[in-house]
C-alpha cells in the first residue's frame, strides 16, 4: 500500500510540475516581427543627409526566452541597400513587472560605432553597464537613481503600452532609462485614428510618452507610438521626436 502510494505521490507531483511549466510558458507571448519603413523628418533631417541616410527599413521583435522566463523585444534600423550602417536596441523584460532587466543600444555607421549594454540589479539597488567601441571596453557600476525603483527603457514602455493599453484611462508617471540616464515621464493616451497601412485602413489610439511637468529640459522631445485597436494592439507607427528632428516608423507588414 505504501508503494502504491508513493508512486501516486510521485505521478501526481510530476503532473502538477508539468502543467506548472506548461502555464508558464503558455503565458509568455508569442513570438512576433513587425517590418517598418522610416524617415527622418525635421529642420536638420537635410542637414544629416549629407552624412547619413534619412531613410529605410526596420523591424521590431518580441520573442519569449524561456531559459530565464523573460522577453527580449529589439527595435533594428537599417539603411537602404548600398549603404552600410545600423541603429539596434534591446530591452529584456520582467513579464510580471514590465520592467527593464537589461538594456542595450548598439549602432555601427561610417566610422562610428557603440555598443553598450546595461544591467539593472534591483536587489542591490545597482546599474552594471559595459561601454565597447572601436578601441576598447570599458565596465561601470552606478548606483540605480530613484532608491532602486522598476526602470523602463523606451522599449520596454512600448511593450507596457501594448499589455495595458485598454487600461490606461489617464496620465500614468514612471522612471525611463535613455542613454545612461533616469527620466521622469508621464504615459497619455490621446485620440483615435484611422491610419493606412499598405491600402488597409486600421483603427488606433495614439500614446504619448513626454517629460514629467518641471522635467521638459531634462527630457526633451517625446515618443509616440500609435497601437491597433484590436487586442493584438500592433505598433503601426512610432515617432521619436527631439527638438529639431523626429524618426517615424510606419508598418509595412507583419511576420
Amino acid at each position: 500500500m505504501r508503494k502504491v502510494t508513493s508512486v501516486t505521490a510521485a505521478v501526481i507531483a510530476s503532473a502538477v510540475l508539468t502543467t506548472a511549466a506548461a502555464s508558464a510558458e503558455a503565458a509568455l507571448p508569442k513570438p512576433e516581427e513587425f517590418q517598418y519603413s522610416w524617415r527622418l523628418r525635421g529642420a536638420l533631417s537635410w542637414i544629416a543627409s549629407l552624412k547619413f541616410p534619412t531613410s529605410g527599413v526596420g523591424e521590431l521583435k518580441t520573442v519569449a526566452l524561456p531559459e530565464s522566463g523573460s522577453i527580449q523585444t529589439q527595435l533594428l534600423i537599417t539603411t537602404p541597400a548600398g549603404r552600410d550602417g545600423f541603429y539596434v536596441y534591446r530591452s529584456e523584460i520582467d513579464p510580471a513587472t514590465n520592467t527593464t532587466l537589461v538594456s542595450y543600444t548598439g549602432y555601427e555607421w561610417g566610422d562610428k560605432r557603440k555598443n553598450e549594454q546595461t544591467f539593472f540589479d534591483y536587489v542591490k539597488r545597482l546599474l552594471r553597464i559595459r561601454k565597447q567601441d572601436k578601441e576598447k571596453v570599458s565596465n561601470e557600476v552606478l548606483p540605480l537613481p530613484g532608491n532602486g525603483r522598476a526602470m523602463k527603457d523606451v522599449l520596454t514602455s512600448i511593450y507596457y503600452l501594448r499589455q495595458n493599453a485598454d487600461n490606461i484611462k489617464g496620465p500614468v508617471p514612471f522612471d525611463v532609462f535613455s542613454d545612461g540616464k533616469i527620466y521622469p515621464v508621464v504615459f497619455t493616451p490621446g485620440a483615435s485614428a484611422v491610419l493606412d497601412v499598405n491600402g488597409q485602413k486600421i483603427s488606433s489610439r495614439v500614446f504619448v510618452i513626454t517629460a514629467a511637468p518641471g522635467q521638459s529640459r531634462k527630457f526633451p522631445g517625446s515618443v509616440k507610438v500609435w497601437l491597433s485597436t484590436d487586442s493584438r494592439h500592433i505598433p503601426l507607427r512610432i515617432e521619436v521626436q527631439r527638438s529639431l528632428a523626429a524618426l517615424q516608423l510606419d508598418l509595412v507588414a507583419i511576420r
